[in-house]
């Protein structure tokens, strides 16, 4: 039997972001009509604490695909020639349970998790929304700012990072890149000040986004802490924002920006208003008025990376892309 490996490369050159957001929302409609299978992921740490590997397996059943994400996650890879999530997405036959394909997933992972963000964004950031902020100066802050342009009509981008250096850099190339001004500025609160869209896109293990900062009508993508230990929002910020989610069971097992405040007895699940695919097919409301503050918190899931592999390699077949190897025997007869 033949399987196909899809590289970084053909990765990006197979799966725009406008075409990965269209096939997200198809995703999460899917999963909100109950024609998905999403168990929770494996996670095992490595001894020292430096890194994770984790186990994501999904099936979908429109479009049928199975299959699983295996990834490692070593987030101080920022200063080293290694992404900080690096990996495979093994696709599966449906019918005979065949091998079809392994794909990069480090790449995967980039365009789809912000596409995922620039879904939430069309359904909850005001529609003039035109001022960006990116917290973070990593794959997934470039991601963001191409994902967020292709939604909504931005204007001007504020950049912050741990290391200012690393923000001057993330500007002038992106700058060039995405033909807007980005600024790099010193302090978080300077970087959302007056911003209509604010995305959290670190791997922080306290706060750095503080409630007492948001502003009136703000919309917040927050998707830097999937699993504990990290976290990126205080207490404040999750409690005084209207919550979306791209799930709620994985939300309330995994994510710290939400954790933390419900065992503080801020929030209750209560405060959950709904996930992205209830948002999609109209089952919970979004913004409601142009004050709200919205915040939709992603911690990654599994439906997300088998969906944009499906869409891979039905594209890399057409345009002869990829390259087949002889992978096991075929049974004799």
């Amino acid at each position: 039997m033949k399987v196909l490996i899809i590289g970084h490369e053909d990765v990006s050159k197979l799966l725009s972001t406008r075409e990965c957001i269209d096939v997200m929302e198809q995703t999460f409609k899917t999963l909100s009509l109950g024609e998905a299978l999403q168990p929770q992921r494996q996670a095992i740490w490595l001894p020292n604490r430096e890194g994770v590997l984790g186990l994501m397996p999904a099936y979908l059943g429109r479009p049928r695909a199975v299959g699983s994400k295996i990834v490692t996650v070593f987030p101080e890879n920022l200063n080293t020639r290694y992404e900080s999530h690096q990996g495979a997405v093994l696709l599966f036959g449906c019918d005979n349970g065949e091998l079809l394909a392994v794909i990069d997933a480090s790449s995967i992972t980039a365009i789809r998790t912000a596409a995922v963000s620039a879904a939430a964004t069309k359904l909850l950031a005001r529609k003039d929304a035109a001022h960006l902020s990116i917290l973070g100066s990593g794959t997934q802050a470039m991601m963001h700012l191409a994902a967020m342009s292709v939604v909504r009509p931005i204007e001007t981008v504020r950049v912050w990072s741990r290391k200012a250096d690393h923000a001057r850099r993330f500007a002038k190339r992106e700058s060039n890149r995405q033909h807007v001004t980005i600024e790099p500025v010193p302090s978080v609160h300077e970087a959302i000040a007056g911003s209509d869209i604010v995305c959290t896109t670190t791997g922080s293990t306290c706060p750095i986004l503080m409630g007492k900062w948001l502003e009136p009508g703000m919309h917040v993508n927050a998707v830097g802490a999937s699993t504990p230990p990290f976290r990126e929002l205080d207490s404040e910020a999750v409690a005084k924002s209207r919550l979306f989610v791209d799930r709620r069971e994985s939300v309330m097992n995994e994510a710290e920006d939400f954790r933390i405040p419900r065992r503080e007895g801020i929030i209750d699940d209560g405060h959950i208003r709904g996930e992205l695919g209830e948002l999609l097919v109209g089952k919970v409301q979004g913004r409601l008025t142009r004050e709200d503050i919205t915040l939709f918190k992603s911690v990654g899931l599994a439906i997300e990376d088998i969906s944009a592999a499906h869409f891979i390699h039905q594209k890399a077949q057409t345009e002869k892309v990829g390259t087949w190897i002889e992978f096991s025997a075929e049974r004799a007869n």
